[in-house]
């Protein structure tokens, strides 16, 4: 038999590997209606072992694609778009560029730092913890469990993590999650206490505090990360002075007053001894709910609200007289009914054009620009208007599934300036720092967005998503022909990925 020259094609080269890789996921399905108890637990054991395997070889595909980009191609030190000063992107992988994960997030739809935590598993496994990929390849250990090695032995030398490795896996199977992460870290504290102490300021530097909605209507969390004994402290302390509220007679419930003392805590209205921080509220209605052609709901501040709860704020700061804080903002935006922002105005703008109207027709909506989205300019630098009404349809960073806010965020010409690109906001679009470098200095990478703000983003390796800005609805379904539209992640504003830049 004739031997294969060392240069030949593989046997799957061309067409019949591109034929597997672009065909339909299928997976091995049984009746379950016709399975009996024994036959279906099987099954789900069967499937776990499954899920183990599919983690695995996740695990060696990220690996692949992070080994295809190399870090050669980035801004070399002393160049512009080198990573340098406080807002630099974190190391990712050695030897990968450092906008792999964010081409990650765009391929398994998801966001930046879950991206990283998936490549930097698998890089782990492959440096560090090769059993542990070996087993969950074979399905004998499942990836929770695996997730536990790699959260507490990632940090060490990785001749001590398959140390510690070694003692664990032969019964990590065996034990909960729970059982498995006090027995690894009591392991690594025998032989390498500095890790442990590197995990616990790694978590601190990644704390945060967030705000989301809540399931009640009207309601929102706001979430703060903290060293347990911080967390544990300021618990106790509002819980005393909530306490001390029932004791003085306050009939909410417990857990109400809690809540009115942490805001208290945090807002001090009874303090003048320091400047005021005033709150920047952003009110989002359409045209028709605010008079009452329809009750569909608002937001306030990215967060929806019912449209009787706007109204009522409106009217207690507008129609009430009330004022403005010194040193705070209310922006309103309006929209037309279909979710396209029309036009961004403060309070004092639209309760003069209420009273002077349009100066040829009668109301504010009539098409003659008195409250339209501001023109383009000749200028590089977007002005305040153009800022204003940008940062308020898009809200976020418009990647697609990051969440940055907007305050960090800078306002992007879509096609660059330098490229003929107007400073018009159909040109314009929020990306966060982290994005706009890559935007700017990745690669292969393509931008492209419509007037009315939908921003479609295609990777080096061909995944395109597209992002609607969050107020904007849906095309009907039969005029959504576009792969993007139907990819396109949603848009979570108040749990950034990203590290805020301190611009």
């Amino acid at each position: 038999m004739q031997e294969m020259e060392d240069d030949a094609p593989p046997v799957f080269a061309g067409g019949l590997l591109d034929l597997l890789v672009a065909g339909a996921p299928e997976v091995q399905r049984l009746p379950v209606a016709l399975l009996s108890r024994e036959q279906k637990a099987a099954e789900l054991a069967r499937v776990q072992a499954r899920k183990a395997m599919d983690a695995a070889y996740e695990a060696e595909l990220v690996l692949g694609l992070a080994d295809d980009s190399p870090d050669d191609l980035d801004p070399a030190p002393g160049t512009p778009g080198a990573k340098r000063g406080s807002w630099a992107p974190d190391p990712e992988l050695p030897g990968v560029s450092e906008f792999f994960t964010a081409e990650l997030a765009m391929i398994i739809n998801c966001g930046r730092r879950s991206a990283s935590l998936l490549a930097q598993r698998a890089w782990v496994y492959r440096e560090s913890l090769p059993a542990t990929w070996a087993a969950l390849a074979e399905g004998v250990l499942d990836e929770a469990r695996a997730k536990v090695l790699v959260d507490v032995l990632q940090h060490t030398d990785p001749g001590v993590a398959r140390q510690v490795e070694s003692q664990l896996l032969p019964q990590a199977a065996g034990w909960t999650t729970h059982v498995l992460r006090k027995r690894a870290v009591a392991a690594l504290l025998a032989v390498d206490a500095d890790a442990v102490d590197a995990r616990r300021k790694e978590a601190e530097r990644q704390a945060d505090v967030r705000v989301y909605p809540s399931p009640r209507e009207g309601m929102s969390t706001l979430a703060a990360d903290l060293p347990a004994p911080v967390a544990a402290a300021c618990f106790d302390l509002v819980d005393q002075l909530a306490v001390l509220l029932k004791k003085d007679g306050d009939d909410r419930p417990i857990g109400q007053l809690r809540a009115a003392v942490l805001a208290d805590l945090i807002q001090r209205p009874w303090d003048d001894s320091r400047p005021p921080v005033t709150a920047h509220l952003q009110l989002i209605a359409t045209l028709s709910a605010l008079t009452g052609r329809s009750g569909e709901a608002g937001e306030v501040n990215g967060l929806p609200i019912t449209i009787g709860q706007l109204r009522d704020l409106l009217a207690r700061l507008d129609a009430l007289g009330v004022r403005t804080s010194p040193g705070g903002s209310v922006t309103l935006a309006l929209t037309d009914d279909d979710g396209t922002l029309r036009a961004t105005t403060s309070l004092e703008q639209l309760r003069r054009l209420a009273k002077r109207g349009c100066p040829t027709h009668s109301g504010l909506n009539c098409g003659c620009g008195v409250l339209d989205r501001p023109g383009q300019t000749d200028a590089y630098e977007p002005s305040g208007a153009q800022q204003a009404f940008v940062h308020t349809r898009d809200r976020t960073c418009r990647f697609p599934g990051c969440g940055q806010r907007v305050g960090w965020a800078d306002a992007d010409h879509v096609l660059p300036h330098a490229c003929g690109g107007a400073t018009d906001c159909a040109n314009l679009c929020c990306l966060c720092r982290s994005h706009h470098r890559l935007k700017t200095f990745a690669p292969g990478w393509r931008f492209t967005m419509t007037p009315d703000g939908v921003l479609t983003v295609t990777t080096p390796s061909g995944i395109t998503r597209t992002t609607r800005p969050p107020g904007l609805r849906p095309p009907p379904p039969a005029e959504t022909t576009s792969p993007a539209d139907t990819g396109s992640p949603p848009q979570q504003a108040t749990e950034p990925d990203d590290d805020p830049p301190p611009f």
